[in-house]
């Protein structure tokens, strides 16, 4: 697994992403988002015909899991 370290440039806290891991296109704009600890960076799609090419390019799962239904509860309505 490659390793970087944060710096400082200028006023924003910065990485260098190792060539194995680069992006072929330098001229693309990247999003970036943080839950918790993890940060992900990740193209930004300019329209929703690029997502919609993302998305049919996904693997197509190899079964779909059913569910069975759940019996509700009867609930009074309040007055």
């Amino acid at each position: 697994m490659p390793l970087t370290r944060a710096f400082k440039s200028g006023n924003s806290q910065a990485v260098r992403i190792p060539a194995e891991l680069a992006f072929a296109d330098m001229n693309s704009d990247l999003q970036i988002s943080r839950l918790g600890d993890v940060i992900t960076i990740f193209p930004a799609h300019q329209n929703l015909k690029d997502a919609v090419h993302a998305l049919k390019a996904m693997p197509k799962p190899t079964s779909v899991e059913k569910r069975e239904a759940i019996e509700l509860p009867d609930r009074d309505s309040p007055q």
